[in-house]
């Protein structure tokens, strides 16, 4: 079954979720603020995605934080990060058991 990662209020995550639904395609939704994140899954996508896939340096959350926070990001640095603050990492992140997808994109997503 499909797993899609993100936060319920996310304008991306609700068109997401509003096009699966549309389709009748089953998924389970994991909410970082409800359901947690470890840093195992975290590091996952991270892995398999690279880190510049994963946080979102051009969101809200990002500009907030402080210059020391940002400044000598390393893979490490910015994985606590992203545990410590999850609207760092870029939503939602679609989980289909082999691949992962990043962000809402309709020609990426599956059709059944």
């Amino acid at each position: 079954m499909l797993v899609m990662y993100g936060i319920k209020n996310c304008d991306s995550v609700k068109k997401a979720r509003t096009w699966l639904e549309a389709r009748h395609i089953a998924y389970r939704f994991h909410d970082y603020r409800i359901d947690g994140l470890d840093a195992a899954l975290l590091q996952r996508f991270v892995d398999a995605l690279g880190l510049d896939a994963v946080l979102n340096q051009r969101s809200t959350s990002w500009r907030q934080l402080d210059d020391d926070q940002k400044s000598d990001l390393t893979p490490d640095k910015a994985v606590q990060l992203m545990l410590a603050v999850p609207t760092l990492i870029k939503r939602p992140i679609l989980d289909d058991g082999q691949q992962l997808i990043v962000g809402f994109n309709p020609d990426q997503y599956p059709t059944e």
